[in-house]
């Protein structure tokens, strides 16, 4: 019986698998430079998106929860320090 590369003890799944945490880290890499975006643009309205992606790469991923990790500090320092420069800078926050 000769197996063949796709199949060599592995499930058919794998490739599916794969495919979604890649999306799930594409997900919370990009919750993370929105977080950044925070400190430069307005924070009310960006942080809720951020969050948004955060929480669905944290549920469609296992392998991803490092980065979600990081992706949460950043998106929660960078909401606060955005908010304060808005205020001090008299820009507005929403």
């Amino acid at each position: 019986m000769t197996e063949t590369p796709t199949t060599a003890g592995r499930p058919r799944a794998t490739s599916q698998r794969g495919t979604t945490e890649v999306i799930a880290g594409l997900l919370a890499a990009f919750a993370c430079f929105l977080g950044v975006m925070e400190l430069l643009y307005r924070p009310f309205r960006l942080a809720p998106l951020a969050a948004i992606f955060l929480l669905t790469a944290a549920v469609m991923s296992k392998e991803q929860q490092g980065l979600v990790r990081v992706g949460f500090a950043i998106v929660g320092i960078c909401f606060v320090a955005g908010a304060a420069l808005q205020i001090i800078t008299h820009h507005p926050l929403f």
